[in-house]
This record gives C-alpha cells, structure tokens and sequence, in this order.
C-alpha cells in the first residue's frame, strides 16, 4: 500500500513539473473593463494592451523568437493604445537589441509607451526604447488626445530601484480628467493614491508568483504586501490597481497556475 503512494505522488509530482515547463508557452488574454464618468466620451471602447516582465533571454527562457510572435499576436488585437511595465530584458543588455527590435513593430495609433522595471539596466534600456520610438515615461506624464478630448498618461521610476513622484506624472491634471499610472512594482500603490486623482494604476513585477499553489496563493511573492498585490484587480479609495502576471519568467523558466498575460483594457464611459 505504502509502495503505491509513493508511486503516485512521485507520478503527481513529476507531471507538475511537466505542466510547469509547458505553462509559459500558453499566454492568457485577460480582458478588464474599465468603466469611470471621468473617461471622456471620445475614448468611450479604447483597447489598451498592457505588456509587462516580458524578462527577453536565451532559451528556454522567453527568446526573440517568442518576443516576436507576442508583437504580432498583439497587433492582431489591433489596440488603440499600447503599455509597457518595465522588465524588458533578464538584467542582460545583450539582449536589449533583439528585444527592442521586436518591440519597435508594435502598432498603435494612439501610441506606446512605457517605464523601466528593476531589471533593466537603466541607461541602455531608455536608449533602446528611444530607438525603438517607444515612449520611455519616468516621473513624468503627457496628454494622449483624441478628437479634441485627451486623458493621461503617467509614470514613475521602479519602486525597488529608482525614484518615484506621482505629483509630476499627474502634471496638472484636475479630478475630472481620466488619469493612467505605470508603476512597474504594485508595492507604490498605497503611496498613488494618497490624496490622488489617479483613476487607473498598471503594474507587473509580481509574475502572479510565477509558482503557486495551485493558484491560491505562493511560496515567495515579490512584493512587502505578500499575497495582497500578487496578480489580479484591486481597489483603493477611487483608484483601480491592475497587476499583470507578466509574460516572461525568471530563475526559472517554469510556470505553475499563473499563466503569462496580456491585459487587455476597454474603456468605457460612465454616464
């Protein structure tokens, strides 16, 4: 009896390693509405595409040939808008020019624009996304418009890494305007929306925990809110945090019950 319990949890157990490794090859869409009285009426059905932590290495981590099919899987979705949350590369700058090269087809005609994670290397990556006409946003903000109507666009350096003021990524936008956050790390939430009039924050970081239990909840979370800002949607006061499980892995190239994702974002005006 003891022998065939032994058997079956090692069958169990080396079919989840199986699964693990196969996971990160299956990209989720997952698809938010995002309803505020605050989106003006010419925004009313944007598509957001929101890509984060796609971690670019060699295999059997997410390769150029991945990148490659993800841009064009991503431009079949035909976005209004497309963001990007940092974490381009796996702390490689070897791997910035075959990445940003990849990066530099997404096709949106409101724009792409992004911010830095913890693992790029800073200087080279900002230059890539220069070259690549990817809009690098740190600390800073700009008005997207639209037949004559505009919502904003903000950013702010990674929490682990670099500074980070949400008073300028805001700018002088009022409490009636439609304002969107990047922040790499979800762990500057709380500090977003202290007397905030951020409507939206984007984050990644996290990996969904890239290995959890059965996606309950995982072992090592990095974040100081542990499960708290791990993946999913959250609420605070009148500010919406979206927190992606990224594309890419690091450490491992494994997976277990936190599929890669696309966020895809649909605004919708409420009257």
């Amino acid at each position: 009896m003891l022998k065939k319990v032994v058997i079956i949890l090692f069958v169990i157990m080396i079919s989840c390693m199986i699964y693990s490794l196969i996971e990160p090859y299956h990209i989720e869409t997952k698809e938010i509405v995002m309803e505020s009285n605050q989106i003006p009426a010419e925004f009313d059905g944007t598509k957001i595409v929101f890509l984060s932590d796609i971690h670019q290495a060699s295999w059997p981590f997410f390769d150029s040939e991945r990148t490659e099919e993800l841009v064009n899987h991503v431009n079949a979705m035909k976005p209004d808008l497309i963001l990007l949350g940092g974490d381009y590369v796996n702390n490689d700058s070897r791997y910035l020019n075959s990445s940003f090269s990849e990066l530099s087809k997404l096709d949106a005609p409101l724009g792409v624009y992004g911010v830095l994670g913890n693992n790029d290397p800073k200087k080279a990556t900002i230059k890539a996304m220069s070259d690549a006409g990817i809009i690098y946003i740190k600390n800073d903000g700009l008005w997207i418009k639209k037949n004559g109507s505009e919502i904003r666009i903000g950013g702010v350096g990674d929490f682990l890494t670099d500074s980070q003021n949400s008073r300028t990524a805001v700018g002088n936008a009022t409490e009636n305007d439609f304002v969107i956050l990047l922040s790499h790390n979800p762990d500057f939430f709380p500090y977003a929306t202290t007397k905030s009039k951020i409507d939206l924050m984007l984050s990644g970081h996290t990996h969904g925990g890239q290995i959890t239990f059965f996606g309950i909840l995982a072992p090592n979370v990095h974040s100081k809110y542990g499960q708290k800002f791990r993946t999913g949607v959250k609420n605070m006061g009148n500010t919406t945090l979206v927190i992606s499980n990224g594309i890419g892995t690091s450490i491992l190239p494994a997976r277990f019950f936190a599929p890669p994702q696309i966020i895809v974002l649909k605004l919708k005006k409420k009257y």
